[in-house]
């Protein structure tokens, strides 16, 4: 039978399915593909950022610094 996906049968391919669908068609469906792709992508993004908000949110604590409260005079002197 010799090589299945031999560069003629491949270009054979491309052409039955050039003539068939039309370039119109097939151009539309390769924009459709890149944006689930793309949509997908940003979707693991944030699946990936969200996984584990308690370890977030002891980053979060950790990076900002707690305000700290001074003591004044009047709070030192017994009421």
């Amino acid at each position: 039978m010799g090589d299945l996906f031999s560069i003629q049968h491949l270009l054979l391919l491309l052409l039955i399915v050039v003539l068939i669908f039309g370039t119109k068609k097939l151009r539309n469906i390769g924009a459709d593909l890149g944006g689930a792709v793309k949509g997908f992508k940003e979707g693991m993004a944030g699946a990936a950022a969200t996984e584990n908000p308690e370890e977030k949110r002891s980053l979060d604590e950790k990076s900002t610094p707690s305000p700290v409260k001074e003591a004044s005079a009047q709070d030192k002197t017994p009421s």
